[in-house]
């Protein structure tokens, strides 16, 4: 059905309050045409000519009533349906308006209408005045039960299209349904009214055949065909099938977010909690993808195994903690002179296109920039994450390191590293909301004074003896460059260079 709904909204959306009127038409007429046959057959009468005639236009005039085409409440969506702009908020809100009012008006005018069209058919099939007055009951009975039934099971899916194309895949809706009555009791209702209008249909038929009396199991029959050609395709594809598609949304929305999609919204297009529910799904959603797009920008404004771990446990982590580690210092050679020479924007772009190549060396093996400084950049293999090969690890970044600028810049660029490994605090400092993740330690220090010792001996690379011991294994090419006094320490440093030709 509810795909029956979609295409007349496509292509009649202009008129689409007319398009509910036919349906509504062409589903109660069955259902009330047995009835009047019923009546006229317990008469013993011939006149289902007259009856279903009667019976036609009642049912017509009952779908003018309930349906009101052309009412103001469906204006707006009929218009936009038209392509006129409208104000798709107050358009939707009218969506809901009309299907509470025309729920009542429903259940109360069928009640009614079938007890009168019942009437009306024994009257002229020849009952007597008892017996039209029961005529009424059974069509009360039968008119508030179908009424009940068609309610939500009929009314919710009829608008399920108008509302998905006036929300538009935003917010405007989600604070419209209400949360009761719940799906659950609507359900519950629309089962027993279901269960009551077919039993009092089932009995009505057999009461109408005099071969029950001698061949009682033709009951089965009639309940079989009753079910088989008329309750089952009412009741599941008219009825229930349109009810459930907030609960198939629900579940394809789950799995899109299971697989990380929180792009496209859930359709709240159903006046009770399943409505809200969609609606409450879609702000978990929003909430989600809010913090996937803080976690991708935090993630570019720090590093991301370090975002990925104060997002999961906390920045308390991060309070201070002694641990070894080894530090490596990237600075560009003779820069100020060039910033001097070429404008900011150049100078920038430069700078730029060196950390291209220094963030994912220092990423791909293992290590962690904890921050730039000015044209240069700090390091550490072993923090945040433990990392047993720190040394190993910030080699091999540098020979990548050295290797990439060589590739890409030749002369016009050149560089210094300086490694050092060594005990350092790491953790988090910082008051009033602004926090750093840093390192605090003698071994920062010693690698900033080796970094600078690299312009002395003129090598791209030096690292200190301290990194050389904690090399697991020790690249060829590494000599050893003495002894030197760095500012700040009392005793010497023994420093080693890498061969630029023994390690690429």
């Amino acid at each position: 059905m509810d795909r029956i709904w979609q295409w007349a909204w496509d292509r009649y959306g202009a008129g689409y309050s007319w398009v509910i009127w036919l349906v509504m038409f062409a589903v109660l007429l069955p259902g009330d045409v047995i009835w009047s046959s019923l009546v006229v057959g317990f008469e013993k009468s011939s006149r289902y000519v007259e009856a279903s005639v009667v019976t036609v236009i009642a049912v017509l005039m009952l779908s003018l009533v309930v349906v009101l085409p052309g009412t103001r409440r469906l204006r707006g969506a009929e218009a936009w349906a038209a392509g006129r702009e409208v104000d798709r908020a107050g358009a939707l809100q009218d969506t809901y308006a009309w299907t509470r009012a025309a729920g009542f008006r429903a259940t109360g005018f069928r009640t009614i209408w079938v007890a009168v069209l019942l009437m009306v058919v024994g009257a002229i099939a020849g009952a007597s005045g008892p017996r039209l007055v029961q005529y009424g009951i059974l069509g009360a009975g039968f008119g508030i039960g179908s009424a009940l039934f068609g309610m939500h099971s009929f009314i919710e899916p009829a608008l399920r299209p108008a509302r998905v194309a006036l929300a538009c895949d935003d917010e405007i809706g989600d604070s419209l349904p209400r949360s009761r009555p719940t799906f659950a009791a609507w359900v519950n209702l629309s089962v027993l009214a279901a269960a009551f209008a077919f039993a009092l249909t089932g009995a009505m038929l057999a009461a109408t055949f005099d071969r029950v009396r001698d061949v009682p199991v033709l009951c089965v029959v009639f309940a079989s065909a009753q079910a088989l050609l008329y309750a089952v395709p009412i009741t599941v594809g008219a009825g229930f099938a349109g009810s459930l598609l907030p609960v198939r949304d629900l579940a394809e929305g789950t799995e899109r977010v299971a697989a990380g999609n929180y792009g496209r919204r859930l359709p709240v297009v159903q006046d009770d909690d399943l409505g809200a529910l969609a609606a409450s799904f879609n702000r978990m959603q929003a909430g989600l993808a809010e913090r996937q797009r803080l976690q991708a920008a935090f993630g570019t404004y720090v590093d991301p195994a370090l975002a990925a771990r104060l997002l999961e446990q906390g920045d308390d982590v991060f309070t201070g903690e002694r641990r070894e580690v080894t530090v490596m210092f990237v600075d560009v050679r003779d820069f100020t002179p060039f910033a001097e020479a070429n404008t900011a924007e150049d100078t920038v772009s430069r700078l730029n296109a060196l950390f291209e190549i220094v963030v994912p060396a220092v990423v791909d093996t293992r290590g962690h920039v904890n921050k730039f400084l000015g044209d240069g950049a700090l390091a550490v293999f072993g923090a945040p994450n433990d990392l047993a090969d720190h040394a190993d690890a910030a080699v091999n970044a540098a020979v990548l390191i050295r290797r990439l600028v060589a590739e890409r810049f030749g002369d016009a660029l050149r560089i210094g590293i300086g490694i050092n490994t060594g005990v350092v605090i790491a953790g988090t400092i910082g008051a009033g909301g602004k926090l750093e993740f840093t390192l605090i330690g003698d071994a920062v220090n010693v690698a900033a004074r080796v970094e600078q010792l690299t312009k002395t001996t003129g090598d791209a690379i030096l690292l200190t003896q301290q990194s050389a011991d904690a090399l697991a294994a020790r690249p060829p090419g590494l000599i050893d460059r003495g002894f030197h006094a760095l500012k700040g320490k009392s005793a010497s440093v023994q420093v080693f260079s890498l061969d630029q030709a023994s390690t690429g």
